[in-house]
């Protein structure tokens, strides 16, 4: 196989070498579970686990958590997306927003999100604005530093240029620097919707009564296994889906974006 650097695969090569890892991930599981060589609690099989989805969903009202779970994901997304992308771009921008709010967000950055759910349960509860206020610090502060990275490299002949031809800041901002930093932006919202599903189990440990995360916590009080694992692919498999449609809108948006 003749490998070259950033050689684009057609839409059916990448399948195929995709679907490669899956099938060996799959075929490890069968082997380990078939093969007893993992106790049944410890790893049910592909069959118990496909069984107990099919359960969960027709008969104990799953799809409720699912959505739940979605909801709280979301809604924590989308408000930080609304708060981080203009203020990480004013930051890129310009040195005065950047040397006032980037030294605190790097500071707040490396804080785990868990860590402030004290204090957040004595000033929220645990309903559902908790939940949001914790997704919100797992995605925010990173993001609006992407996002500040991403506006600070957009490339210097393109705003000299427009200077030129007479744009004010204004205008450059929003004709220029906006444009030439939403393709670096959405790739930034992809990755951080990922975040927001992984921190999902933190923030539903914790007081939810419903959602993915709250039927595993259940599920492993009572050892149900098979329960645990299928909440655990349902939660890749809606990251799949998310990551899906940032890239398909990606190439709708900005099929003018360099490679």
């Amino acid at each position: 196989m003749d490998l070259k650097f950033k050689e684009k695969l057609s839409y059916k090569r990448y399948a195929r070498f995709s679907s490669i890892t899956f099938i060996l991930f799959f075929l490890l599981w069968c082997i380990l579970s078939y093969g007893g060589l993992v106790q049944h609690y410890f790893l049910p099989s592909p069959t118990d686990v496909i069984r107990d989805l099919y359960i969960l969903f027709l008969h104990d009202g799953f799809m409720t958590d699912v959505i739940d779970s979605f909801m709280r994901v979301f809604t924590g997304f989308l408000i930080s997306a609304v708060l981080a992308i203009p203020i990480g771009i004013l930051m890129g921008s310009f040195h005065y927003f950047d040397a006032l709010l980037s030294p605190f967000f790097g500071y707040i950055r490396f804080m785990p999100a868990s860590a402030f759910i004290p204090l957040l349960i004595l000033w929220l509860g645990i309903g559902f604005t908790e939940k949001i206020a914790i997704l919100f610090i797992s995605i925010f502060f990173y993001l609006v530093l992407f996002v500040a990275d991403i506006a600070r490299n957009v490339k210097r002949e393109l705003i000299e240029t427009a200077v030129t031809l007479g744009a004010n800041k204004r205008q450059v901002l929003w004709k220029v620097i906006v444009p030439a930093s939403m393709p670096g932006i959405w790739d930034a919202m992809r990755i951080m919707v990922g975040v927001g599903w992984t921190t999902l189990v933190i923030v539903e440990i914790v007081g939810a009564q419903t959602g993915i995360a709250a039927m595993m916590i259940e599920s492993q009080r009572f050892l149900k296994t098979g329960r645990i694992i299928a909440g655990i692919i349902t939660i890749g498999f809606l990251g799949l889906i998310c990551d899906f449609f940032f890239k398909k809108t990606y190439n709708i948006f900005f099929k003018w974006a360099e490679d």
